[in-house]
């Protein structure tokens, strides 16, 4: 891996041997850097600020050796990298302004796809993350990733249907407090419809009825208006002249004359044609005439029908009956939907039901494989323990359940639920014979409890399969003889992993397969060299300062019987 402009770190080389890789050198050389290039490299948040002041941007690049079958390859294929002769390589860049780019086996990817990698890849273990473990909802988390796929397709069909439970819930309580509402509603349109419907209007029917109206009230003068105009047209009065008998003798004027004359036979034929259009319109007059008939009672018949459509009109606010009959559709649609809420609720209630009784059977059978799991991973870190220098040491990891009035029906009882099932993970100490059991941040000194959650840590790694294990300053607190234990069971780790660990302690670093020295230069930069590969008399010197902060001839003869104790327990 190298690193430039990152923190502290100007430039600099890692090489990661198989096995056990140990890091040290002194405070604030930048150690931890090393631990967050690699979150870097594989998707972690970019920071702006991590970018080394007067670089433009951080950037740390990687060669991972990983199997052709492996899933972070075949993710890594999949989003269009190659391989280099079977190596992975990887880049990420930080800029000044906080932009980040990603490379993935020569091809530009989003930094997403860094982390899908990393998940199949590395396992960072860090003091916050044993802080974190401390919270019960950490611990719970914990135990289901260590119990498997079984407990955690339990977990996660619980969690869908508990998701589903709630919304079903809350939709039936949204409609049950509505159902007032609602029941107001579809009676107001019941009255509506009952009324239009016993009124039984017509499309276009108010024009009619106006038209009806203004004839029958005014039907004298219609007669009399029809009878004036057709007796000026045909009138029988032998004395006056009326339109007809002038139009006729027009005619008979021009019969003898047309003959001799195109143009005049044309006007000749115009009025002949006039004459006959006269005759016409006097006949329908006449026949209008006789038709019209003042009838009292139609009248007021057509005028208390149409002040029943226009109270409609007027109490539905359309402009006109059509916009009457409008309403009386819509209306007909809501209430059919208002009437299939009731149905909706008998439904939603049916099936919130069965969610609960099938959430209840589920939260039994999650419930059981966790206290199972919790049996074996307690036995587990009990027996990194003695590992550990705490040979009478036991943990013990509880699966409880709470009730609660308004809880999940489980078994008779009503638990307090949440998307994760019914149950509180607590880990518990007892940390040697008659003393009680209590939460491990209550029940151990600080170098207890560094062991402990080095223990839950070791656990957790032997069941993952991640093949880098980076642990940093993961043994603060823990010195001595169990200070080399913890050095002892990493080395064990690394048997299986590439372990990767940032560290203070001598004792620990007497196990290293490979160890890096980084030295900060005098003017505060960590260059190329500055990160060194010991050699053996490296790694004396080394530990000489980190067990008497001097190269000093006893510390030396101290640190050679480090290296030797710790070679022949590798052995």
């Amino acid at each position: 891996m190298r690193i430039r402009g990152l923190g502290v770190i100007d430039d600099a080389v890692l090489e990661l041997a198989p096995g056990l890789t140990v890091v040290t050198g002194e405070t604030g050389a930048g150690k931890t850097m090393v631990v967050q290039g690699l979150a870097l490299l594989f998707g972690g948040r970019a920071d702006a600020g991590r970018v080394r002041p007067g670089a433009d941007r951080a950037l740390v690049e990687g060669r991972l050796a990983l199997s052709e079958q492996s899933p972070a390859v075949l993710r890594a294929l999949d989003a269009g990298a190659e391989l280099d002769e079977g190596v992975l390589l990887v880049s990420r860049a930080v800029g000044s302004d906080g932009r980040s780019r990603a490379h993935l086996g020569g091809r530009s990817v989003p930094v997403g796809v860094l982390g899908e990698v990393g998940e199949h890849v590395l396992a960072v273990h860090g003091q916050s993350d044993q802080q974190r473990l401390l919270k019960p909802a950490e611990q719970r988390a914990a135990l289901d990733r260590y119990a498997g796929d079984d407990v955690l397709l339990l977990r996660d069909r619980f969690r869908a249907d508990w998701a589903r439970w709630r919304d079903v819930t809350a939709l039936l309580s949204e409609l049950t407090a509505a159902a007032a509402d609602r029941a107001r509603d579809a009676e107001l349109l019941r009255l509506g419809l009952a009324e239009v419907e016993a009124a039984q209007p017509v499309p276009g029917e108010t024009g009619d009825l106006t038209a009806e109206i203004a004839r029958l009230a005014n039907a004298d003068d219609l007669r009399t208006a029809a009878s004036v105009a057709q007796q000026s047209l045909t009138g029988d009065d032998a004395d006056n002249e009326d339109a007809l008998r002038m139009v006729t003798a027009a005619r008979r004027a021009l019969d003898g004359a047309a003959d001799h004359d195109p143009t005049l036979a044309a006007l000749a034929a115009r009025v002949a044609e006039a004459g006959h259009l006269l005759a016409d319109v006097a006949a329908d007059l006449a026949s209008y005439a006789a038709s019209v008939d003042a009838d009292p009672r139609r009248l007021a018949a057509a005028q208390e029908r149409l002040a029943v459509l226009t109270t409609l009109t007027r109490r539905h606010g359309a402009p006109d009956i059509d916009g009457v009959l409008a309403w009386a559709a819509d209306a007909s649609t809501r209430l059919l939907d208002l009437d299939g809420a009731d149905d909706r609720i008998a439904a939603l209630r049916a099936e919130e039901a069965a969610l609960e009784t099938s959430l209840g059977e589920q939260a039994v059978v999650l419930s059981a494989a966790r206290q199972q799991a919790a049996a074996r991973f307690a036995t587990a870190v009990t027996g990194e323990l003695v590992e550990l220098a705490m040979p009478h040491a036991e943990v013990a990891a509880t699966v409880t359940q709470r009730e609660a009035a308004d809880g999940l029906p489980v078994g008779g009882r009503r638990l307090a639920a949440g998307p994760e099932g019914v149950d509180e993970v607590e880990m518990l100490l007892v940390p040697h014979p008659g003393a009680s059991a209590r939460p491990l941040q209550k029940g151990a000194s600080g170098g207890e409890l560094s062991r402990v959650m080095l223990a839950v840590e070791v656990v957790f790694a032997a069941s993952d399969p991640m093949p880098i294990m980076v642990f940093d300053e993961v043994d603060a607190g823990v010195g001595g003889r169990a200070a080399v234990e913890v050095g002892r069971r990493l080395a064990r780790l690394a048997r299986d992993h590439q372990v990767v660990v940032v560290t203070h302690l001598p004792q620990v670093a007497a196990f290293a397969d490979r160890h890096l020295h980084v030295v900060k230069a005098d003017d505060g930069v960590v260059t190329r060299s500055g990160v060194v590969a010991l050699d053996d008399e490296g790694r004396v010197a080394e530990l000489s300062r980190m067990l008497a902060g001097l190269d000093s001839g006893l510390a030396r003869g101290h640190a050679e019987e480090l290296l030797a104790a710790a070679a022949e327990a590798k052995r």
